[in-house]
C-alpha cells in the first residue's frame, strides 16, 4: 500500500456562457489545485504491460486489456491469466493497439463484452479504430463468437489519435469515441468519414436507429457528434448524458458534453496552439460550433473518466468527476455543481504514475492503470 497526502493550494476561477439545448451550462476553467485529504492506494495487481482499460466481471474479478494485443482476467486476488485466446489481431504501434473493453449491462446472462482496437488494413500499411463484441467464455480463458461492429472510415497511415472509449447508453445501444489521427485534423469538420468523430452504435452493429444524420445526404449514418480530436475518456452522467473528455494539442485539452448533431469545433475552433507555439484555426469562438464544458492549460493529458455514485468516499466526494491525466501524471477530481466545474483538485501527484483508466466497480471503489510496461490495477482506498 502506498500512502499520499497532497498540500492545498489556492484556485483561480474563469467564467464563460455556454449554451447547451436543455440546459444552460457555464464552460469556466478552474486551476487545478492540490488536494488537501489524504488518500490511500493498495496495488491489486502488478507486471501488466501497457494496460489501457479495466472492465469489472462477477465474484470480484477484473478484465483488463493490454496495448501490445491482449486481455488478461484478473482475479480478486490480483493474479493476472494467461492472455485470453481468440483476439482480434491488432495494430499494436504507436498509440493503437487493444484499447477499452465494457462489458455488456446484461453480462451476468450473456456474458457479452464489447471491446475496440486499432485494426489493421489490407497489407498493414493502414489501420483504423473497430469496435467488436464477443462471448467470454465460460471458464474465462477465451474470446467466443467475435463479431466486429463498426470500422472507422478511412482507414489511414497513422500512429496516432485512435480515440476508442466505449459506452453504453441505458438502451443499448453503443458510443464510440473516434480520434482524427492527427495528421487528417480536417476531416473532422467533414460528413463522409468516421475521424475525429462520436459514434452511435446499435448492439449488434450498425447505425443506431435515431442517430442525428440518417438520410441526409453525403453525412455517414453512424455519426453523432463532430469536430473531436483525441477522445481517450467517456462515460455516462448521472444527468442522463454522455460526457467525454479530449486531448487538445500544446494546451486545450477539453471537456465536452456531446449533443446529437453538434459540432464541437476541432480544428477551426481551441484553446490550444500548434506545437512549439502558433495559433490553430479562428481562436476560441465561433457561431455554430460548441464550446466545452471545462478545458485545460497547459494540457494534462487526459485518459480514463468516471463519475463517482458510491459513498465509499464520504458525501463530500460523491458525485465528483473523476479523469486521469498521463503527462500531468496525476487524478483529477471535478465537483460539479449548478452545470459548473466549480473545483479541480488533483490527488496522486506523487505516485510518479501516468493514469490510464478510471473506473468505479461494482463495490464503489474507484480502480485506476497505471500506464507503464510494468503497469498496475490499483484500488482507491480512504485513509
Amino acid at each position: 500500500m502506498h500512502f499520499i497526502k497532497l498540500r492545498e493550494a489556492g484556485a483561480a476561477l474563469v467564467t464563460l456562457a455556454l449554451a447547451l439545448p436543455s440546459l444552460v451550462w457555464a464552460q469556466q476553467r478552474a486551476a487545478p489545485v492540490a488536494s488537501a485529504s489524504p488518500v490511500r492506494v493498495e496495488t491489486v495487481a502488478a507486471g501488466l504491460n501497457r494496460p489501457w482499460a479495466v472492465a469489472f466481471l462477477l465474484d470480484g474479478r477484473f478484465l483488463v486489456t493490454e496495448r501490445p494485443g491482449r486481455m488478461r482476467v484478473i482475479a480478486a486476488d490480483g493474479k493476472a491469466g494467461a492472455p485470453l485466446k481468440g483476439a482480434p489481431q491488432v495494430d499494436a504501434a504507436g498509440q493503437g493497439g487493444m484499447l477499452d473493453v465494457v462489458t455488456d449491462r446484461d453480462f451476468a446472462q450473456n456474458r457479452r463484452i464489447f471491446f475496440c482496437y486499432s485494426e489493421p488494413g489490407d497489407g498493414g500499411a493502414t489501420n483504423g479504430t473497430a469496435l467488436a463484441s464477443a462471448r467470454l467464455a465460460a471458464n474465462a480463458d477465451a474470446l467466443e463468437q467475435v463479431q466486429v461492429l463498426f470500422r472507422q472510415e478511412p482507414k489511414v497511415a497513422s500512429r496516432l489519435h485512435f480515440g476508442c472509449r466505449i459506452v453504453q447508453a441505458p438502451d443499448g445501444n453503443l458510443f464510440l469515441t473516434l480520434g482524427e489521427r492527427f495528421n487528417r485534423k480536417d476531416d473532422a469538420q467533414r460528413l463522409d468519414n468516421h475521424l475525429g468523430k462520436v459514434v452511435r452504435i446499435a448492439p449488434g452493429g450498425g447505425a443506431a436507429a435515431g442517430n442525428p444524420l440518417v438520410g441526409r445526404a453525403g453525412a455517414l449514418p453512424e455519426i453523432w457528434s463532430w469536430g473531436h480530436r483525441n477522445p481517450q475518456g467517456a462515460t455516462w452522467g448521472p444527468d442522463g448524458r454522455l460526457w467525454i473528455h479530449e486531448h487538445g494539442p500544446q494546451g486545450g485539452d477539453e471537456i465536452n458534453l456531446p449533443e446529437a448533431g453538434r459540432n464541437y469545433g476541432w480544428p477551426v475552433i481551441t484553446y490550444g496552439e500548434n506545437y512549439g507555439g502558433g495559433r490553430i484555426g479562428e481562436g476560441t469562438h465561433k457561431s455554430g460550433m460548441e464550446q466545452p464544458l471545462h478545458h485545460w492549460v497547459p494540457s494534462i493529458a487526459p485518459s480514463g473518466m468516471a463519475f463517482l455514485t458510491s459513498d465509499r468516499y464520504g458525501a463530500d466526494w460523491r458525485g465528483s468527476l473523476f479523469v486521469g491525466a498521463l503527462k500531468a501524471q496525476r487524478l483529477h477530481r471535478l465537483q460539479i455543481a449548478e452545470g459548473r466545474v466549480q473545483r479541480d483538485e488533483y490527488l496522486l501527484a506523487d505516485l510518479g504514475e501516468r493514469i490510464r483508466d478510471v473506473r468505479q466497480g461494482p463495490d464503489g471503489w474507484l480502480y485506476l492503470l497505471t500506464d507503464s510496461p510494468d503497469g498496475r490495477l490499483l484500488r482507491l482506498l480512504p485513509p
